[in-house]
């Protein structure tokens, strides 16, 4: 909606200025929730996000866009987007946007083109292993390196293959 946006003048008007809007007041309802418990942030989506989202979800069937226009892709993106865009609602730990996620793999996303050993569908399936351990450990606010290491030296004397349960004490976020 920011890109469908009047360059010049009044742009508190349009459309496009609307659909910005409603996505403002949802990022600043999780603003204020960022620090509520996983049970009390769903309640409060609930009872707080959930009406702007209904509102917002029929005012996108009133609007008439050109179709190829920015604000024709913002509201066929919406539209069709729609289950995703609302699992937020569902579960308190679910952030509503996968701006997180989505910086942790740009590094991998830019260097992939730069890596000869991503030529290969093998390759590339490591490397997203890889770069998906070392951002969840970094998500968890672990050392990678110490967490590495200790994976990496308990793994070999664990029969994680016949008991995969196991492998629970060393993901990123166990306690232990």
């Amino acid at each position: 909606f920011q890109e469908a946006m009047p360059r010049n003048g009044d742009k508190s008007g349009s459309a496009a200025a609307v659909g910005f809007d409603y996505c403002n007041q949802l990022f600043a309802i999780e603003e204020e929730l960022k620090e509520l418990t996983p049970e009390e942030r769903k309640g409060k989506r609930q009872e707080r996000s959930k009406p702007v989202l209904e509102a917002y979800w029929s005012w996108l069937k009133t609007i008439n866009p050109l179709q190829g226009s920015k604000l024709g892709e913002a509201v066929t993106y919406a539209l069709n987007q729609k289950d995703a865009l609302e699992t937020f609602l569902e579960d308190g730990r679910i952030e509503i946007s996968n701006n997180r996620a989505e910086n942790a793999i740009r590094p991998f996303v830019v260097g992939r083109k730069a890596w000869l050993f991503a030529d290969t569908k093998k390759g590339a399936t490591a490397s997203a292993i890889v770069y998906s351990i070392v951002e969840t450990a970094k998500a968890n606010n672990l050392n990678v390196y110490r967490y590495l290491t200790h994976v990496f030296s308990k793994m070999p004397g664990m029969d994680f293959k016949s008991d995969p349960s196991l492998l629970q004490d060393l993901l990123p976020w166990s306690s232990k």
